[in-house]
């Protein structure tokens, strides 16, 4: 790699220690990465918009106060935000047309990504209202993997994942609603990790998506998502001590199960990511047992509450008559659900939790795979109804959700590559809110097989 490649993914860790210590300025990173988002994301479309202006005075700013001694822990580094979530002074987009006006004030989240000293560089491009795992809009256009520009980088943190895959920019923040920080992480070989709900605040959100979604970030290193989510959490135990401590002997589940109702299975190439993980945990000295959760009907819950969600996302746009066809017949799939069925849906989730933690009785840690297949082609469900994508998304990634409906955390892991050489993942979910093990096992398991240097073809420019 060149020395400019090397610092445009050297990750936020270590970009915020090369501030720091004065070899790099963040006025020269921030310049590096609005001349890679100029000649690259063209091809790309990982951004809405970009704060060029905005981000080199935040970028002298931030050297100012590194000459004057200031620490902040994301001091002078540039991140992207996923257009989900407020930057003040710019509209909210939610990947559509529909939206209002310009937002008054950061999101909680983002106002401390400020705090930290972090550059916010712009906005990432998500599906209408964030509904699909995959980034197309009718409005903003169709966003591309980097690994594979002919394959969606997933969703609906799509513009997110290329973003930080291709090298444009070290980090972003992300949202998860029903995989939606794992399913792009797992496409565009990157750390995912959705942590336990309320670690990360989602103001002025209030209980999104009927408590299915949380913010967390997508990073290329365990080392960058365990400092991001320090510098916007708060009361939660700190997890860059878990990144340099090994874990103990850990006690692993490893399922292929899809989640009743769904019918579907992995393929031979998702099955292989998960033999390869089990290989390499039981090298490092873990204990690896076939054990299935207890799904019940968790699936059933989940999707009373997403497709809600979706509906009260509708009807609070500005112009719903903008609304894409698809977008407004998954709200009005969500406007059949009864208030009765949705109050139901929440109430089972102390049952759901009880039933889903039972495998924690014994054992730390489970592993699924991410995909039951490679991730889809670009405009695999073009002019496909609502009901058709949700089944034949649902399909494609089952594993995800119902983490989402008992809130814990949950990680999408790179694990190798294919024989074509297209990134592979794995899926590790934890206890409540116990992260530090799943950030532990994952820096090991980086340690052993590093992925970030290995590039994607298109971003090595």
């Amino acid at each position: 790699m060149t020395a400019a490649q090397e610092l445009a993914f050297a990750g936020l860790a270590r970009q915020a220690e090369l501030v720091s210590s004065g070899e790099v300025s963040s006025r020269e990173l921030t310049e590096l990465y609005l001349e890679r988002i100029a000649r690259l994301d063209s091809q790309l479309n990982a951004f809405r918009v970009v704060f060029a202006e905005r981000a080199l005075t935040e970028a002298d700013q931030a050297d100012g106060r590194a000459r004057s001694g200031d620490r902040r822990p994301l001091l002078g580094v540039p991140v992207a935000i996923k257009d989900d979530s407020d930057v003040a002074g710019e509209v909210t987009a939610l990947g559509t047309n529909a939206h209002g006006g310009p937002v008054s004030a950061d999101s909680e989240v983002v106002r401390r990504l400020r705090t930290a000293g972090a550059v916010v560089i712009g906005k990432t491009n998500v599906p209408e209202l964030t509904i699909v795992p995959f980034t197309e809009t009718p409005t903003f256009g169709t966003t591309r993997n980097p690994w594979d520009l002919q394959r969606t980088p997933g969703g609906s943190s799509g513009g997110t994942a290329a973003a930080v895959a291709a090298g444009l920019v070290g980090g972003a923040l992300g949202s998860d609603g029903g995989g939606s920080i794992r399913i792009p992480a797992a496409c565009t070989g990157l750390f995912g990790l959705k942590p336990q709900r309320d670690r990360v605040p989602t103001a002025p959100a209030v209980d999104p998506w009927h408590g299915l979604s949380v913010f967390g970030p997508l990073t290329r290193r365990v080392a960058d998502t365990a400092l991001f989510l320090d510098a916007v959490s708060e009361g939660a135990e700190p997890l860059m001590p878990a990144v340099e401590r090994a874990p103990r002997k850990l006690r692993i589940a490893v399922s292929l199960k899809v989640p009743p109702p769904i019918t579907a299975a992995a393929d031979v190439e998702q099955r292989e990511a998960v033999f390869d993980a089990v290989e390499l945990l039981r090298s490092l000295g873990h204990d690896v047992i076939e054990r299935d959760p207890d799904y019940g009907q968790v699936t059933l819950s989940f999707s009373a509450r997403y497709l809600s969600g979706i509906r009260d996302e509708a009807r609070r746009m500005e112009h719903p008559e903008r609304l894409a066809r698809r977008t407004r017949g998954y709200a009005r799939m969500g406007s059949l659900i009864p208030a009765a069925t949705l109050a139901k849906a929440r109430a089972a989730e102390a049952q759901d939790a009880r039933r889903l933690n039972a495998i924690f009785d014994d054992v730390d840690v489970v592993l699924t795979p991410m995909f039951t297949r490679r991730p889809i082609p670009i405009g695999e469900y073009e002019g496909r109804s609502a009901l058709w994508t949700f089944n034949g998304t649902g399909r494609w990634v089952p594993f995800c959700e119902a983490w989402n409906v008992i809130g814990q955390p949950a990680a999408s892991v790179p694990m190798g590559f294919a024989a074509d050489g297209f990134p592979r993942a794995v899926q590790f979910m934890g206890r409540r809110a116990d992260e530090a093990t799943l950030v532990s096992l994952a820096a090991q398991i980086e340690a052993e097989r590093p992925w970030a240097d290995r590039l994607p073809p298109f971003a090595a420019g």
